[in-house]
Parts: C-alpha cells; sequence; structure tokens
C-alpha cells in the first residue's frame, strides 16, 4: 500500500492541508482497485453525479482507477433541481468518457407524495403556500452567539417576497423525513443498474461531511466505498484541480440541491464556508491551540469554541447514522 501523502503542519495556517494530490490519487486508486475486485468482486462502480465537486472527483477517481468503461454515470433530476446540476454532471461525464443515463426522479417522487407531504407540513406554518412558491429550510451559525442551533424555514411567495418562519418540531421533522426520500430514490435508482451490471455503488462524502453527519442514512449514506472520506473539502478540490475536473464544477458554491429555493450547504448545516470550516476541524482533531485556530481562520477565539463545541454536537446527534443495523448477539 502506497504510504498517505497526506501532511500535517506544525503551523497552522491557509497551507496546513496542502497535499501532494498525485501520490493521494495513487493512493486512493490502489485502494478503490483492491476494494472494487478483490473484496467485493465487482466489475466496476456506479455514481450518481450531482454536477458538484465531490461526486466529480469521485467519478474521475473511478475512471482513473478502473477505466471509464468500467464507470456508469447516473444523472437524476426532480422538480426541485437546479438545471445546472444536469448540465455540469453531463460535462463531468464526457470530460472523463464515461456512459450514463438520466433517471428523473420526479414522478417516483410524486407518486410517493414526497411534494405533497412536504407541502402539507409547510401549510401547517403558512397556510398560503402552494403552486408558485418555493423554500429552503436554513440553520442558525454557531458565531452568532446562540446556545442551540436553531433551524428556520424561508419560503418566498409567487411575488418574489420572502419570509421566514420558525417551525415547531413536529413541522421540522415532517419536512425533512419528506425531503429525505429524494436521497434515498437515489441510491435506490444506484443500487438498481449496480445489480444489472455487478458494479459497486461509489459513495461521495468527503470529510466535512462524513464526520459531521451530513447525510442522509440509506440515502446519500448508502455506499459499497467512500474513497474521498478522509479528506477534508479544500483536498478534494486539489484533486479536483490535479484530475482537471470542469473549471465551471469548481467554481460553484457547494449546495444541497434539494430545496426549491437555492440553498447553499453552510446555510443548511455547517458553520463556516469550507475553507475555515475544514481549518477548524483539523484544529480540533490534532488538538490545536484556540488561540491558533483564531489567528489561521481570523476568528475570535470565542467564534472557535462555539464552532468546536458545534463540532460535537453535530458528531453527538448523527452518531446513529454512522451505526450499522444493531442485533442482540454477534452472528458472524
Amino acid at each position: 500500500m502506497i504510504p498517505s501523502p497526506l501532511s500535517i503542519h506544525s503551523v497552522l495556517s491557509s497551507d496546513a492541508l496542502r497535499i501532494d494530490a498525485a501520490a493521494e490519487v495513487d493512493r486512493i486508486a490502489e485502494a478503490m482497485r483492491d476494494q472494487v475486485r478483490n473484496k467485493m468482486r465487482r466489475r466496476g462502480l456506479v455514481i450518481g453525479l450531482s454536477g458538484g465537486v465531490d461526486s466529480s472527483v469521485c467519478a474521475a477517481l473511478a475512471a482513473y482507477a478502473l477505466g471509464a468503461r468500467n464507470v456508469f454515470a447516473i444523472f437524476m433530476p426532480e422538480n426541485d433541481s437546479d438545471p445546472e446540476s444536469l448540465s455540469l454532471g453531463q460535462k463531468v461525464a464526457k470530460a472523463f468518457s464515461l456512459e450514463g443515463a438520466i433517471e428523473d426522479i420526479g414522478p417516483a417522487l410524486a407518486a410517493m407524495g414526497c411534494y405533497k407531504r412536504r407541502d402539507d407540513f409547510i401549510r401547517q406554518v403558512e397556510p398560503a403556500y402552494g403552486s408558485g412558491w418555493s423554500c429552503k429550510v436554513v440553520i442558525s451559525s454557531p458565531l452568532a452567539g446562540e446556545v442551540y442551533a436553531l433551524s428556520t424555514l424561508v419560503l418566498q411567495a409567487p411575488d418574489g417576497s420572502q419570509t421566514r418562519h420558525r417551525m415547531p418540531a413536529s413541522v421540522y421533522l415532517g419536512i425533512v423525513a419528506a425531503t429525505n426520500m429524494k436521497q434515498r430514490t437515489r441510491k435506490q435508482m444506484e443500487y438498481y443498474h449496480a445489480d444489472r451490471l455487478n458494479y459497486a455503488v461509489l459513495g461521495t462524502p468527503n470529510r466535512l461531511e462524513y464526520d459531521q453527519g451530513f447525510f442522509v442514512k440509506n440515502g446519500d449514506g448508502a455506499a459499497d466505498l467512500k474513497p474521498i472520506a478522509h479528506l477534508y473539502k479544500s483536498q478534494v478540490y486539489q484533486i479536483a484541480e490535479y484530475l482537471g475536473v470542469p473549471e465551471e464544477v469548481c467554481r460553484r458554491p457547494p449546495t444541497t440541491d434539494t430545496w426549491s429555493l437555492t440553498q447553499t450547504q453552510e446555510e443548511f448545516y455547517f458553520a463556516l464556508p469550507y475553507d475555515r470550516m475544514d481549518l477548524c476541524l483539523h484544529a480540533l482533531n490534532e488538538g490545536l491551540g484556540v488561540e491558533e485556530t483564531a489567528r489561521a481562520t481570523q476568528l475570535t477565539t470565542d467564534q472557535v469554541e462555539r464552532v468546536w463545541q458545534d463540532i460535537h454536537s453535530k458528531r453527538r446527534a448523527t452518531r446513529p447514522l454512522h451505526l450499522p443495523p444493531l442485533l442482540v448477539q454477534p452472528v458472524f
């Protein structure tokens, strides 16, 4: 096995997470080949391409490791998807010579009541919500000094005006439960194609998402291998540049592409933009001091402490997402 080229600097700075991209790509590719061919005995990999940098890097790594002919890309738009997601995903597939298919999951979601269930919960706080309206959920930043991270429903009326609403717990849980159908339906489609091709399913979370539980269990959290879960987001961008991921993908702000209103990952889940969040998480993982972290991230020491508290809180809250099914006693 190739030794890890991930570097840890004794002084925290914007260069603290620089890596040897070429060596890291080779290390990941070697692991992927062993996992797919030897451990799982599959012929290739299926990946859902969203037009984001994480799935694009994973697609590029898959092609590098196994050859483009052994990678199948799936594009899965639905009623709330940004059209740019499909166009960028197809551009990535073309850049790496991947075959693929468009699977519009909107009709399936409608048949299961995904949109209706979500809208019914929204109407509990805004009865007028309906055709022509848009929505998203945003979370309060720990930098604001609030003890608890509170989620707020943002609604846009047909005239373009926006309102913000606090939600009872039952409304919040109902909206999220309905919305999670999207990730689970996409994963069902990925496993359909994986089964018919005798391929494995490739997961795409980076370290921030994996560590902080930013995924849906049995949805985008389900996969046979997750080759970039050890990489901070800034390192994913370094791999993207090395592998030649299209520039438009790398320039696109990280987005959930789940809600009908444009929403960034920072709005929905993370406390900071990914570059500063990377440094805060890295500093916490390596036991670095709060003053050093504050200087590197241009935050106050109080703000760094709040971000670290938020990281710990998310780790505790999302631990069940990482657990396998629980048994009364071991079977094997």
